[in-house]
């Protein structure tokens, strides 16, 4: 695989695959590999569109020498540790897209191959959020629904939001429950409700697979469509140490695959969407003017008018691009300080100049875990495994975890000589 991928295989490649390979041996996952391996080959076998790679699993050689992705690791600085992390035990997730049309040929064979009485899909659970919570007590109650509507309205409309904060931030709704006695009643009942249950569907794209038969570990039952799902959800499948994998269905591939299909019967044309040039000018061009209507990602009104005002030049414009365009980066103004130092209205500066090359391509600007994992790596001396909880903890915004990953960053930079201050920033 690895000669297949490289027509030049350095030391370097080597040593990386090795060191992936002793990993995934040591965590004892190869068979987890070896099966997401087989289903990939299937479908592209069949003609079935795949995915070039979606998430963390892009960072692993071992996928890309594989054939599972199709995203090279190294040419992109992605890195293994923040797929599978040896300093930190947990299941590798490879999440796979496949046409639309023709996802379900690739579960078949899964099933067929492994067992019916080994695979199922995965229950999820709709809880009861705040409005909702209001909006089905108040029905239960017998309130007038205009006047639960009106309560259920006056709950502002942002995430994870209770009615415990709502009471906080919204005086109206304090005193309608201080003085009405059926209001009050309302908003004690939905509130010992809020968080439970509502209903029950199948996850969008998970599949579990184990080596025995999946009623030796979980409850199981048939859906209203008829299939099997199981009768836990996706984190207590994780804590019994279940398989959990994820096959996407994503309408791109299934457009881009009839688009093939169509040049090929009109032009007589194989295209191998996998060879096409990164670096056209004319599609650059093309995009930069905002003519990004069904391009993957990309057509939004939001992000249309981003693309216009940054004029992409290369891939890695575009990756950042979207890497950015979520709620934390929008609010904080990070993309405009990004666009601005692409066009040279704001200058490019370095808090450390070792974080350069680090940053260069991003134009100084954070913009993706892996730059937080090199530079804790470059600067304070983390092992990327240690980095990569580090970047977890950010993530998940564990104070806790993040002051003492913090105090380990200073200290680990001072011994780089790299002044406290600094570090800090």
């Amino acid at each position: 695989g690895l000669n297949e991928r490289y027509s030049e295989v350095a030391k370097q490649l080597e040593e990386r695959l090795e060191y992936e390979l002793s990993v995934i041996k040591k965590m004892e996952f190869e068979p987890y590999f070896l099966i997401v391996w087989d289903f990939v080959r299937y479908a592209k076998e069949k003609g079935i569109m795949v995915g070039p790679g979606r998430g963390s699993a892009a960072g692993s050689l071992v996928a890309y020498c594989l054939n599972i992705t199709n995203i090279d690791p190294i040419a992109y600085g992605l890195l293994f540790e923040r797929f599978l992390n040896p300093e930190r035990i947990s299941m590798p997730d490879f999440d796979i897209d496949f046409c639309y049309e023709r996802r379900e040929e690739v579960i078949e064979y899964v099933s067929k191959k492994y067992g019916n009485d080994k695979v199922a899909q995965i229950i999820t659970f709709g809880t009861m959020a705040a409005r909702a919570a209001v909006r089905d007590v108040g029905r239960a109650l017998g309130i007038p629904y205009a006047r639960v509507d009106t309560i259920a309205k006056m709950i502002p409309w942002e995430p994870n939001i209770t009615i415990e904060k709502a009471l906080k931030m919204e005086n109206q709704l304090k005193e309608l429950m201080k003085n009405d006695e059926d209001i009050k009643k309302l908003i004690k009942t939905a509130s010992s409700l809020e968080g439970l249950a509502r209903h029950a569907s199948t996850h969008a794209a998970g599949i579990v697979l184990s080596q025995k038969p999946l009623t030796d570990y979980v409850p199981l039952q048939k859906t209203a469509e008829g299939e099997i799902c199981t009768q836990y959800a996706m984190a207590e499948l994780e804590e019994l140490g279940l398989l959990k994998m994820d096959f996407l269905g994503l309408r791109t591939l299934t457009v881009i695959s009839n688009a093939l299909k169509i040049i090929k019967h009109t032009q007589g044309e194989k295209v191998d969407i996998n060879k096409i040039p990164l670096d056209d000018k004319k599609v650059y061009k093309m995009l930069s003017k905002g003519n990004c209507a069904g391009i993957f990602q990309l057509e939004s009104e939001g992000m249309r008018d981003l693309v216009k005002r940054l004029k992409p030049e290369n891939i890695e414009d575009i990756t950042a691009l979207l890497a950015l365009y979520r709620p934390g980066p929008l609010g904080s103004g990070m993309i405009e300080d990004f666009i601005n130092r692409k066009k040279g209205i704001v200058e490019i500066k370095y808090a450390h100049p070792r974080l350069e090359s680090i940053l260069k391509e991003t134009y100084g600007v954070i913009v993706y875990q892996e730059q937080v994992m090199k530079i804790a790596s470059e600067l304070a001396g983390f092992t990327l495994g240690q980095a990569d909880i580090l970047r977890k903890a950010m993530g998940k915004k564990q104070k806790g975890v993040m002051e003492k990953q913090r105090e380990l960053f200073i200290k680990g930079a001072q011994k780089n000589n790299i002044k406290k201050n600094t570090a800090a920033e």
